[in-house]
């Protein structure tokens, strides 16, 4: 194979941009040959744009044996990802999800033991891994340059949302439309980078999810949640869709100093001494470690979606390592999921998370939601 065939699975916004700069052939050794959507007037909309070497399906089966397809790029709804990915793997085929990985974690469990039991290629959309400025801080960390890990902070307030935005589509901001608010819709992103960039999960939650509390909807809007990690270290993650003008800041605390990411620059503190040693060793009353300021060079530009699929492609024809496996998309999914349960049972809840209950209170919103959860899937524009 010198070629991998991608068939795109759903052309709203992600689906239509992905289909965009893969056939103006920007991806090296990809070719899009075929189009899955029920709705007319996108089919309408390929059929003008993308040419007749690509087919147009409006049938997921047919689309997925018809023989035109290597593998597939799912930006469907959030809540059809895990049952389209697992109908891929089963047909054959190769599988980039869009992110999130789902709604809740038993389904994207069972998805990622359908990846394993095809053997396929299974990526995950988590463009920001292609970011320079998060490349280096997970080298920083993982080289040891911070020392342990004793506290991760990121303020994630810059996603405003105003409220003609969520009255712009009926099964926006809804339980059963999009299976959540902030969290499932601006973060995974931040969630994802939060434990890939320390290689670290918390072992316990406890949230605090505020329900339209700055907007007329039904999910979370506004969260503040503090977690533990097993080596004792603490983290605090803030986020909301109602806040202007807002802040993105990412602060990392170890043993060997500081590190934070704003405005597009990584700034690292360095200490001369870890503060363990300095702890250990100073014998006066005030003092504190001698401290560096360092503004580290970052190299490279980041790939974005692009680069993504390109990895993809990579696996599939030379076996490259992916930059985000399919399977790691549990985790970040894990933390928001954790974050709703914490604020339902009005608890700590600790990780992995209670799937069953989850499920459970995930339901009784559905049941109550503004929308049909089926009339949700078939209206929704991702």
């Amino acid at each position: 194979m010198n070629k991998v065939r991608i068939g795109i699975i759903g052309l709203g916004n992600m689906g239509t941009g992905h289909a965009k700069y893969l056939i103006n052939n920007e991806v090296k050794g990809a070719e899009l040959t075929a189009i899955c959507e029920f709705r007319a007037d996108r089919l309408e909309w390929a059929k003008e744009n993308l040419g007749e070497g690509v087919q147009l399906f409006d049938n997921l089966d047919t689309f997925l044996a018809s023989g035109t397809i290597d593998g597939v790029l799912i930006a469907t709804p959030h809540y059809d990802h895990p049952e389209v990915a697992a109908k891929a793997f089963k047909a054959g085929l190769h599988v980039l999800c869009e992110k999130p990985a789902g709604v809740y974690t038993k389904q994207v469990r069972q998805m990622n033991e359908a990846a394993q039991a095809s053997g396929k290629v299974f990526s995950m959309m988590y463009n920001q891994r292609t970011n320079p400025l998060y490349k280096k801080l997970k080298d920083l960390v993982s080289s040891g340059e911070l020392g342990e890990i004793r506290r991760t902070n990121w303020i994630i307030t810059n996603w405003y949302r105003s409220q003609s935005y969520y009255d712009s589509g009926g099964w926006r901001a809804t339980w059963a439309g999009e299976g959540g608010g902030v969290l499932i819709n601006q973060d995974p992103h931040q969630l994802d980078l939060w434990q890939w960039t320390i290689d670290m999960m918390p072992k316990r939650v406890r949230a605090f999810c505020y329900f339209g509390k700055h907007r007329n909807i039904e999910v979370e809007d506004d969260v503040t949640a503090f977690v533990e990690y097993e080596n004792g270290a603490t983290g605090l993650f803030v986020t909301t869709t109602g806040e202007a003008p807002g802040t993105n800041r990412f602060e990392l605390s170890g043993d060997r100093g500081k590190i934070v990411i704003e405005d597009g620059k990584l700034t690292f503190w360095r200490l001369r001494v870890s503060e363990r040693e300095f702890n250990e060793t100073f014998k006066g009353g005030f003092g504190q470690p001698e401290c560096w300021k360092c503004e580290i060079p970052i190299e490279g530009q980041e790939t974005g979606h692009k680069g993504i699929t390109q990895n993809f492609v990579d696996a599939i024809l030379h076996g490259t390592p992916l930059v985000a496996p399919g399977e790691e998309g549990i985790k970040g999914l894990m933390l928001s999921n954790a974050m709703l349960l914490s604020t339902w049972t009005d608890n700590w809840v600790d990780l992995p998370i209670d799937e069953e209950l989850f499920e459970q209170h995930l339901q009784d919103k559905i049941k109550n939601s503004k929308v049909n959860k089926e009339a949700g899937f078939k209206t929704l524009d991702v």
